[in-house]
């Protein structure tokens, strides 16, 4: 089963220049590398921050685009893998090792298989 893992993190403690930090930084990079070797990774990529991108909302047939996060909150979301495992226990022991969990979070959720039923709700 597939499950992607959203990676959250405050950018002014990520980028804030602390040894704690940096050394997460510096970890990140080799982690897709330890995720590919364990059979895990399908792919991932990190995201510029909000302030770069914008929000489109389609409402009443008009088109509105806002520059920038629609919501004030010091995490962001920071980028994401999306990786195999054999259930969410394992999905979310796999997320655990990410650098980014010791100082931000990671939230880990089942990708839709839409070739297999859907339970009524």
């Amino acid at each position: 089963m597939r499950y992607a893992c959203f990676i959250y993190y405050d950018p002014k403690v990520l980028f804030g220049g602390s040894p704690e930090a940096n050394a997460v930084l510096g970890k990140c990079t080799s982690y897709d590398e330890v995720l590919k070797a364990s059979g895990h990774f399908v792919m991932g990529e990190a995201l510029e921050l909000p302030e770069t991108g914008q929000v489109v909302r389609k409402r009443e047939g008009g088109v509105l685009a806002t520059d920038g996060p629609f919501m004030e909150t010091q995490e962001v979301l920071g980028g994401f893998i999306l990786i195999k495992a054999q259930d969410l226990g394992e999905a979310t022991r796999v997320a655990s090792g990410h650098p980014l969990a010791s100082i931000g979070a990671i939230e880990v959720r089942p990708v839709v298989d839409f070739s297999q039923p859907r339970p009524e709700l």
